[in-house]
């Protein structure tokens, strides 16, 4: 009965220790645009994140911290590159949204 339980417990205490030590920590930013409603382009792999205003979490390793370089581009406008840093601190996507630094792009008509 004792070793038919500690196989049970020893793989169970394993998966809850990794589980708990994940490396993947979140940031985020409220990104903001005057005017609003232009497209935001990730740089890095130029994917779409969203359109302004936005909140947008970005995942990383623990304890480490990202530059972002995005672009805003609308229809009338000159588009605009702007880079800010995300520190990766939060446990989950939704705690570093709730905790967003703020982005703010001026865009300028062509």
């Amino acid at each position: 009965m004792k070793n038919r339980l500690t196989r049970l417990l020893v793989p169970a205490a394993a998966l809850l220790l990794v589980a708990g030590c994940s490396s993947t920590r979140y940031g985020a930013a409220n990104i903001h645009s005057i005017p609003e409603g232009a497209e935001i382009i990730n740089l890095k792999d130029n994917s779409q994140l969203g359109v302004t205003p936005a909140k947008v979490s970005f995942p990383g390793k623990n304890g480490t911290a990202e530059q972002v370089t995005i672009q805003l581009q609308k229809p009338g406008y000159l588009d605009r590159i702007t880079s800010f840093w995300i520190n990766h601190r939060h446990s989950s996507r939704a705690e570093a949204k709730a905790q967003p630094i703020d982005v703010k792009v001026e865009l300028e008509k062509e």
